[in-house]
């Protein structure tokens, strides 16, 4: 809607990650220095950590865009709590070998063969695992034996990049059980959020990449509370200036400034606020329903009173009657056949 009203060519503030939009803060450019060292080392791990909308997932697109894929053959994985087994099958289908019926110790003899054939076309298999927070350690390990896998004068055939949010950073720093593969990064950075005087930059930059024409424009306050109310974290930032952006255009405004975003922002807070469980407003609400509804015994229906003594004797009549038919079948089949019952039936028949 308000790229339409504002002439853009698309919406410059999605969600999601667009390495069209590739915007170098100062931690991304840190973080791409390290990614550019341990590439060059050719071996080993490479981890980058970062909050939830920090911009990991668009740093990766923005490296595998710039790759020279003569020289590295990439495979990304996004992982959801992989097991063990299912993640080297995972890559050993990246690799073109099907996993399907393979015992672990053939897999992993599949696996080699598939990295000593990328290693053949003269490139070298570069591993991307994302959400690496979720991997569980068994997983990790293999991770780490798969990394052993080396060519002929004891070149790496594979390399790994390892992507998370902060507490796999901590994990890895804290746990006994990772400490060889610890000992096998290479190269670590933690993705921070932009600082304050970056908002003004990159919020035209990604106008810019959509034909942004100084429509609408933004006064100098706007900046500082844009990143006040986003804290500099990417896709925060991102959600808060669509929405500054989609309420210029349903107001008609041409010029941004710190109120317009300081509204906004109350405005998302308030969507964001999630309602207080049903299960616990029931004493309030029945509280209040007391108060406005008196609740008072309800008087005894005549009628109905009336209709039950009705069922309840019928119910009766019909129990003796069943009761005497038992009786006369009991009295049939112990005299042979010859019940009152039996001719009575036969008579009807007849």
């Amino acid at each position: 809607m308000y790229d339409q009203h504002f002439g853009l060519t698309g919406r410059p503030f999605q969600l999601t990650p667009d390495p069209g939009f590739w915007f170098a803060t100062g931690t991304h450019r840190k973080a791409m220095a390290y990614l550019g060292y341990g590439l060059a080392q050719g071996e080993g791990f490479i981890v980058v950590t970062g909050d939830i909308g920090a911009g990991k997932t668009t740093l990766m697109g923005h490296l595998l865009g710039d790759l020279d894929r003569t020289l590295l053959s990439p495979l990304t994985i996004t992982s959801t709590a992989i097991e063990a087994d299912d993640l080297l099958r995972i890559v050993a289908t990246g690799l073109s070998v099907d996993p399907a019926g393979l015992a672990k110790a053939q897999l992993l003899t599949a696996i080699e063969r598939g990295l000593h054939a990328v290693a053949r076309t003269g490139r070298r298999m570069l591993l991307i695992v994302d959400e690496a927070q979720a991997l569980p350690v068994s997983a990790l390990e293999e991770l780490r034996m798969l990394s052993n896998f080396q060519a002929g004068g004891g070149h790496a055939l594979l390399q790994i990049v390892l992507l998370g949010q902060p507490e796999f950073r901590d994990r890895l720093q804290g746990s006994d059980r990772l400490e060889q593969l610890r000992q096998r990064v290479i190269a670590i950075h933690h993705l921070g959020p932009m600082s304050e005087d970056e908002v003004a930059d990159y919020i035209a930059h990604r106008l810019s990449v959509v034909g942004w024409t100084g429509r609408p424009d933004f006064t100098v306050d706007a900046f500082p509370a844009l990143f006040r109310a986003s804290g500099g974290v990417p896709r925060r930032l991102n959600q808060l200036a669509g929405r500054v952006m989609l309420h210029a255009a349903m107001e008609g405004l041409e010029l941004i400034d710190a109120a317009a975003v300081e509204a906004v922002a109350a405005d998302l807070q308030a969507d964001m606020a999630a309602p207080a469980p049903v299960a616990d407003q029931v004493p309030e609400i029945r509280a209040e329903l007391s108060r406005a509804i008196p609740i008072r015994p309800a008087a005894p229906d005549a009628d109905l009173i009336q209709r039950i003594a009705a069922l309840e004797k019928r119910i009766e009549l019909q129990d003796v009657a069943l009761r005497r038919v038992l009786t006369l079948l009991v009295d049939w089949i112990e005299g042979d056949g010859a019940s009152p019952l039996l001719g009575t039936l036969r008579e009807r028949a007849a």
